[in-house]
């Protein structure tokens, strides 16, 4: 059964990836486009605006939930909250890989995923989600080995560390029962001294065209493990997102990530 997908912010880098990866899922309908709104895209065919060619589809800016089976959003969370609250009121399920979020906003995720199904992950890579295992199993062994976070992307990103580098640590931090809050330290300058045993460090690099590169870095006395994945094309990310949309129609309220939708609980 053919699933109708709408998207939010096709124009961004996201979005236009958004857009080839429900194209070329035979099981999925570009059934609408939106853009916020006032926008001067408006009324202008997503195909073009995106450089996939005419869809006859024209990008609206205010959401309407009737033509959609789930909503994509990767835009910033003032607009996935406006429109996390509409799929509420229309009781359709929804895939989030928005970050930034602050605790308020999560709090309000949580409550609306127990009216309907939402898939939020921070990253929406099979290797990433892999990853997120081995980091926890790598902690367990190696648990007096020092963990630091280094995540490297392109200048446009707007938060810093990146939630899959949150993600990442949390990892760490969940298999050694330490609370990632009291522990993570987010940069160091200065006389810092001797760096705490229980500690997990984040390092920021921004610039260029980076798509997303991750590693986390145990580090012993006499010897080093290092577990990285680098992300070529963020394509790899929405067809992640179109593999969620999919699993979505079959879960009851619930918030979920992707560990779930790969089975790797």
């Amino acid at each position: 059964m053919t699933q109708k997908i709408a998207l939010v912010g096709v124009n961004g880098r996201m979005g236009r990836a958004l857009v080839q990866a429900v194209q070329e899922d035979k099981s999925s309908l570009l059934s609408a486009a939106f853009v916020r709104q006032g926008s001067a895209l408006t009324g202008l065919d997503a195909g073009e605006v995106t450089g996939f060619g005419r869809l006859d589809l024209p990008m609206q800016d205010s959401l309407d939930t009737s033509l959609f089976d789930v909503l994509i959003d990767f835009t910033r969370p003032e607009a996935t909250m406006a429109y996390m609250n509409a799929c509420v009121s229309a009781k359709k399920p929804m895939v989030i890989g928005t970050t930034g979020f602050s605790a308020a906003e999560l709090t309000e995720m949580q409550a609306a995923a127990q009216q309907i199904p939402i898939v939020f992950a921070p990253n929406f890579s099979v290797g990433v989600n892999l990853l997120l295992g081995l980091v926890a199993k790598a902690a367990q062994v190696l648990t007096d080995y020092d963990i630091e976070v280094i995540e490297a992307h392109h200048r446009y990103k707007v938060d810093a560390p990146s939630g899959t580098a949150l993600r990442l640590g949390q990892a760490a931090a969940d298999a050694l029962g330490w609370d990632l809050n009291q522990c993570a330290v987010y940069g160091r300058e200065g006389i810092t001294g001797e760096r705490p045993a229980q500690q997990i460090g984040f390092a920021t690099v921004r610039g260029g065209d980076v798509v997303g590169d991750h590693t986390v870095l145990f580090a012993g006395l006499g010897e080093r493990v290092e577990l990285t994945h680098k992300a070529s094309s963020r394509l790899t990310f929405a067809q992640g997102a179109v593999r969620a949309a999919h699993w979505l129609a079959h879960q009851p309220a619930g918030l979920y990530d992707m560990q779930d939708v790969l089975g790797l609980r």
